[in-house]
């Protein structure tokens, strides 16, 4: 029996092993609030994420966006990423995922003429990709994949695979972005996210953020921009209008003045220029249109 809580306490940096037996060819996880690992990482398996409960905001490559029940997200061989949640809500956030290889099954298993129409899926997995149709299938599947038998886990697997490269998908990241970090750039990289998701809502300053990067503002500006394929500024208005999005659906009782303070922006003609120019719609807008679909 692993125990995957103390891995997850002992393990600090990038790369992250994902700590399955040597025999198991499939590797099926949940995630709850016990076990969910909020820092950057990235590992040689394929994942396929499902969210049964909670809602919360992701990174995945140089994609920055929320997640909510019900959302699948597929990502590819190492790439970073980090779901976090968002203890704003009373929600438990639940998150089931798969990891495998496409060698899991042998070398030439995928290869073979009847998985042909597989190909879509291990292509777009390298930049990783939401899921936008079939959900309800997947749901019932994925949600069921772990109590059910070895045989039938293979079966299973194999109808999500087809039901998610035959569906509308979103990808995520850029090409730009296809690096693999070190354990010491990974830590880095971890650290400059876990604080800037951790304290987006206040004064966020470059010289903050470089110390903890232990550089100059000048060097960190370069580093972030050649890792990320975004400026750090850009990087954390995307941060700020994700969490002024979830303030602007979930709650109906804070003005948008009062949305735009608790966001991180200070200035309120700012949070609506910069809220229209990633979102085409005002924030007003964007309210009318959440509440009334």
């Amino acid at each position: 029996m692993i125990n995957f809580d103390a891995y997850l306490t002992e393990m600090k940096v990038l790369p992250f092993k994902i700590p399955k037996p040597e025999n198991v060819t499939l590797y099926i996880q949940k995630y709850d609030e016990e076990s969910f690992y909020e820092k950057l990482h990235q590992h040689q398996e394929i994942q396929i994420s499902i969210f049964t409960e909670g809602e919360g905001t992701y990174i995945i490559g140089d994609c920055v966006g929320e997640f909510k029940k019900n959302d699948i997200f597929v990502i590819g061989e190492n790439l970073p990423h980090i779901f976090k949640r968002d203890t704003a809500f009373e929600q438990e956030t639940v998150m089931i995922s798969l990891f495998f290889s496409k060698n899991s099954y042998g070398e030439h298993f995928f290869s073979m003429p009847e998985f042909e129409h597989f190909n879509s899926f291990f292509y777009d997995a390298v930049l990783g990709f939401e899921v936008l149709s079939n959900k309800p299938e997947l749901f019932s599947l994925l949600t069921k994949i772990n109590s059910d038998s070895k045989y039938k886990q293979f079966t299973s697997f194999l109808n999500i695979m087809s039901l998610i490269s035959e569906a509308e998908k979103q990808t995520l990241s850029s090409l730009i972005n296809l690096k693999k970090y070190d354990g010491d750039e990974g830590k880095r990289m971890s650290d400059i996210f876990q604080y800037t998701m951790n304290n987006f809502h206040k004064e966020v300053t470059l010289d903050n953020v470089a110390d903890i990067a232990n550089m100059t503002p000048n060097a960190f500006c370069r580093y972030f921009k050649q890792r990320t394929n975004k400026t750090f500024v850009n990087f954390l208005i995307d941060i700020r209008i994700g969490n002024a999005c979830k303030l602007l659906t979930k709650n109906n009782d804070l003005n948008i003045t009062e949305i735009s303070y608790k966001s991180g922006f200070n200035n309120l003609a700012n949070f609506n220029r910069k809220f229209k120019s990633i979102k085409g719609v005002t924030p007003s807008d964007y309210r009318r249109k959440q509440f009334a679909s």
